[in-house]
């Protein structure tokens, strides 16, 4: 069984870029009915990560727009909420809004476990149950790749761990949400 610490996010990167830090909350169900964007005719909303190790985000979808803040790090999961030409409007886990150009976003999921905890770890598991084995215990922060989510469960995989985690303990999926 292996110890994860937390990564840099959340508050901290907050303090660090500038911003006053808002209280993690856990992600909102989509509405059942599924808006598709304008222009990419993908889902609104979804999630998706950071593909560059410099985002610039924006107060509005343009370059004229000023820059509000930027991410450091890549692959930290954002929520798209709104979409104009090549623009995006993302949330982030602390509920901070911009926009971000479309080709520094990537498909590929990436989940944070419960910013909203303190003080707490969370088991990893061998496989989708509460009685399964326990491979690691996570604190609040750990940034992971999903990897599956059914069933209320998402197999979630970073360095030094690999494992099942209870879907509601995770900002970067939905509730009820399938991922293969």
């Amino acid at each position: 069984m292996r110890w994860v610490g937390v990564v840099l996010i959340g508050a901290v990167a907050v303090a660090a870029a500038g911003m006053v830090a808002t209280k993690a909350s856990p992600p909102a169900r989509p509405a059942e009915e599924i808006n598709r964007g304008t222009y990419s005719g993908l889902p609104i909303p979804r999630f998706v990560s950071l593909k560059a190790d410099r985002v610039n985000v924006r107060g509005g979808p343009s370059r004229e727009h000023e820059v509000v803040w930027v991410f450091t790090k890549p692959s930290l999961p954002v929520e798209i909420t709104a979409e104009f030409e090549t623009w995006r409007r993302i949330r982030d886990v602390d509920g901070q809004e911009g926009w971000v150009y479309h080709s520094l976003l990537s498909g590929r999921r990436t989940a944070v476990i419960a910013p909203w905890s303190k003080d707490i770890s969370l088991a990893l598991r061998a496989d989708r149950s509460a009685e399964a084995g326990v491979t690691a215990h996570l604190q609040p922060g750990v940034l992971g790749l999903v990897r599956a989510c059914r069933a209320g469960w998402c197999r979630l995989a970073g360095e030094g761990f690999d494992g099942w985690i209870q879907q509601d303990r995770l900002w970067g999926v939905y509730p009820n949400e399938v991922i293969d």
